[in-house]
């Protein structure tokens, strides 16, 4: 039986992937996609991404091309 509360919640959520550029702080680390903040059931699996190690500090989701850059402090 579905859960009769999963409505009330996802105006707490953004919509999966909806953006395609996304800025993440060191304290935000390990990175992975999608992010906590979207709504698991209308996006991929999860995947970590290292964007540490990545050149430029830029890296791009292989499932669904969201291109992550880690802020310059």
């Amino acid at each position: 039986m579905p859960n009769p509360n999963t409505a009330e919640h996802q105006g707490r959520f953004h919509p999966a992937n909806a953006e395609t550029r996304v800025t993440v702080r060191p304290e935000d680390l390990p990175l992975n996609c999608p992010t906590p903040e979207t709504a698991l059931w209308a996006s991929h699996p999860r995947v970590y991404l290292p964007i540490e190690e990545a050149p430029g500090g830029r890296i791009r989701c292989p499932y669904c091309g969201t291109l992550y850059e880690l802020a310059q402090d």
